[in-house]
């Protein structure tokens, strides 16, 4: 009985609205091309405090982008690493408004990015957030919502709201 409460609380601990903070979210992102957009991206991870070195983390992000693009279509990109160098999961959440190639799946433009960070061993955290974030933001009506929105307490209302609805 306390396994399951521990393993229900431990898999609330990984709910998007959880992770997602307004220092995380970047609403002007000002980069040209995927390697900026990226540099961008692990900029704003950094913010959390729980990423240990930069540069050796943009690589492992540059390196998966290389096996294929993160650009799951809808205008979403998820670029996403596990490593030695992350203490704790870390989800960022930024727009480009004018949108840009990012290898999407379906051709057409990026516009929002979810990346995710994730300490080495951690598989299975790894791979459930990814699911929910691909998951909810195959919603045409969240992404557009999500381009729309005007400030960072918006963006984080419109998630929080997306994951209770989808529970």
């Amino acid at each position: 009985m306390l396994k399951m409460a521990t393993e229900k609380n431990k898999s609330k601990e990984i709910k998007l609205s959880n992770l997602l903070k307004e220092k995380l979210v970047n609403l002007d992102l000002k980069g040209k091309n995927k390697k900026q957009i990226i540099a961008e991206l692990v900029e704003l991870i950094a913010k959390s405090g729980k990423l240990n070195n930069k540069k050796a983390f943009f690589k492992i992000i540059v390196n998966r982008e290389k096996l294929g693009s993160t650009g799951i279509g809808n205008g979403v990109a998820i670029p996403h690493g596990r490593s030695k160098e992350i203490r704790d999961f870390v989800l960022v959440f930024a727009r480009k408004s004018e949108g840009i190639d990012f290898g999407a799946l379906d051709g057409e433009k990026t516009y929002l990015f979810f990346a995710l960070a994730s300490p080495e061993a951690e598989v299975g955290g790894h791979l459930k957030i990814l699911a929910e974030i691909s998951r909810l933001f195959k919603d045409k009506f969240i992404v557009d919502l999500l381009k729309k929105a005007e400030d960072k307490p918006k963006v984080l209302k419109i998630i929080s709201s997306a994951v209770k609805t989808s529970l």
